[in-house]
């Protein structure tokens, strides 16, 4: 090897290794950025946590745990309900710094829960069900996830169902004589709360005592009889929201009774 050549690999060894060297200091900076990003939020300081974060991703756009530390604490901050603008930033930058972890890593639970939840409390309904069904996708024995589709379409059912009962001038408790909306509210909420009862039925099946499913799923059936056909189906289905609210009742009743868990 001449000389040319020698000092020529010499050099690309020499910066090979600055270059190893900088990438591992960069990526130490990176994790005492997390550190300290954590140790800020957890007591409380979200905008130096934020800062923290961002300058960790900087570091090591590789570092998962911040950019899912990021989207956690812009969530923490947001105010469901508001409409402030301010407010509604945080739930979106939430969002976005969650599908940022997705890119990565397409099968990040603990992303898919943050949007769904981030979706349900900004009303954004539709949203919210895609990733609660997306969870299921990953984890069929997810109950949360089927309770929470459940609670979206009764959501769904009960408000426009409302509405129909206020410009009617009947009230809540009171069926719908009018044949021609009450089947075009069936043909609307009907499918909504079949595929509603359904998810609450299968959070049951996973947690036998999940006594808020069998309360909503009380709720879908009185859903359901102010659509029936005939006062006797109504009826029916008013019976059977009467013993789920009743059994639910009792379950809490006894989970209350139970005495608390030594620690």
């Amino acid at each position: 090897m001449n000389s040319t050549k020698r000092n020529a690999w010499v050099g690309w060894v020499l910066l090979t290794c600055v270059l190893l060297v900088a990438g591992g200091c960069a990526k130490l900076k990176a994790r005492d950025e997390l550190r300290k990003g954590v140790n800020a939020y957890k007591e409380g300081k979200y905008p130096i946590a934020v800062e923290n974060f961002k300058n960790a991703i900087e570091l090591d756009p590789t570092l998962l745990n911040a950019k899912l530390y990021l989207a956690t604490t812009y969530a923490n901050q947001y105010v469901p309900g508001s409409e402030a603008e301010d407010n509604v930033r945080l739930g979106e930058q939430a969002i976005s710094e969650f599908q940022e972890v997705l890119r990565d890593d397409p099968n990040n639970m603990s992303s898919l829960s943050g949007i769904a939840n981030l979706y349900f409390q900004m009303k954004r309904m539709d949203e919210a069900k895609d990733f609660y069904k997306k969870q299921i996708g990953m984890d069929p024995n997810n109950a949360p996830a089927y309770y929470m589709i459940g609670v979206i379409n009764w959501t769904q059912t009960y408000q426009p169902r409302m509405v129909l009962k206020t410009r009617l001038k009947v009230k809540p408790d009171d069926p719908i004589k009018d044949e021609k909306e009450r089947l075009a509210l069936a043909e609307r909420n009907a499918p909504l709360i079949d595929e509603g009862m359904q998810a609450l039925n299968k959070a049951m099946e996973l947690q036998e005592d999940n006594s808020d499913a069998m309360a909503y799923l009380n709720l879908l059936y009185r859903e359901k009889a102010d659509l029936a056909n005939t006062p006797e189906e109504r009826e029916e289905n008013l019976k059977t929201a009467d013993t789920l609210i009743e059994k639910s009742l009792e379950i809490k009743k006894a989970k209350a009774a139970k005495p608390p868990t030594p620690s």
